[in-house]
């Protein structure tokens, strides 16, 4: 780093449904300061309120390390339109559709900001600072609430011809499968996302006697989720791990289409799943191999996301830093 880059950082912010997490980082992404909170998202007004609060407090401890805040990245959980920073589609937090972060922020607290997908900005944050950082063509899978991926084709993010790429969920891998929010039928996002899992295995512990022998069919075991069903899996339970082996073959079918089409260097998975680390990889990697041509999966990793839930923050940094260099700040 240069004697410049010792007196700035970047803030890179990820606006989730109910939850905002924020990160300042030096100029090569190490963080610094973090700040997590919960806050109202009844509207508009209120999430930009609360960002202004966190980016204005960020800045001042900023300031406390003896460093400017020369850019800022926020990730959002919707389709975003580069060229406006509109929020166009947002299933997962309507409440942001027509959101436009960028003016608002840089207006109020003088300082450039950049407004992405948070699935992006994740894929951005890998590639720059964590495992993908010698795989400049990789594609980052988030399975949570929906299933999204982020795309890093030749170093750069790939958004499309409109700005939406990514869409991995809407990917048809079950033609006689269930209807999905979206209108289509068979979409991954119906098997494999976090509540569709919890969905699947609800209804097999209702209708299969011997799942009954599961720990997830005990009382008093608490709410079941992703990382539940994972934990399970990893202590042995035959029912979850049958669950995380079918979901993983899924995904793996929707990889092998994506190496496929794109040769890629690496494909990184993130999300509450994920906490079972190789009891779920395996299905996936067997099912990707499978159906993968040769070529395309020669030299190509699968691997758990090592940066997790500060993947996107990281990413919106770093993406902040890189457009500043390249002179496009916004």
């Amino acid at each position: 780093m240069t004697d410049m880059d010792d007196r700035i950082g970047y803030i890179g912010l990820h606006i989730e449904s109910g939850l905002f997490k924020a990160a300042f980082t030096d100029a090569g992404g190490e963080i610094l300061e973090i700040d997590e909170r919960e806050a109202s998202m009844e509207s508009i007004s209120e999430i930009l309120g609360t960002v202004i609060d966190i980016i204005a407090e960020l800045k001042q401890k900023a300031s406390h390390h003896g460093r400017a805040v020369s850019g800022v990245g926020i990730g959002v959980p919707g389709m975003v339109n580069w060229k406006t920073q509109r929020v166009e589609f947002a299933p997962d937090l309507p409440v942001i559709e027509g959101l436009q972060l960028s003016e608002e922020v840089r207006d109020r607290l003088a300082v450039p900001v950049v407004m992405e997908n948070a699935v992006r900005l994740a894929a951005y944050g890998e590639y720059r600072c964590g495992i993908g950082r010698s795989a400049p063509n990789l594609v980052y899978v988030h399975l949570g609430t929906s299933v999204g991926a982020g795309l890093i084709i030749e170093g750069a993010i790939y958004r499309g011809a409109l700005g939406f790429a990514g869409q991995l969920g809407h990917m048809t891998v079950d033609p006689d499968g269930l209807e999905c929010r979206c209108g289509n039928v068979g979409c991954l996002e119906t098997i494999a996302s976090g509540p569709n899992l919890v969905r699947r295995t609800r209804e097999r512990l209702f209708r299969d006697r011997s799942s009954s022998l599961s720990s997830l069919a005990l009382p008093g075991r608490g709410e079941l989720t992703p990382e539940r069903i994972a934990m399970e899996a990893l202590d042995g339970d035959d029912f979850s791990l049958m669950m995380l082996e079918q979901t993983g073959r899924w995904v793996g079918v929707a990889i092998a289409n994506l190496l496929n089409l794109l040769n890629l260097d690496m494909v990184i998975l993130s999300g509450g799943v994920m906490v079972a680390g190789d009891v779920f990889l395996k299905p996936v990697v067997a099912e990707a191999e499978n159906r993968a041509r040769w070529l395309p999966k020669e030299g190509c990793r699968i691997v758990n996301s090592p940066l997790g839930g500060q993947a996107a923050l990281i990413g919106g940094a770093m993406l902040a830093r890189d457009l500043q260099r390249n002179g496009n700040v916004r």
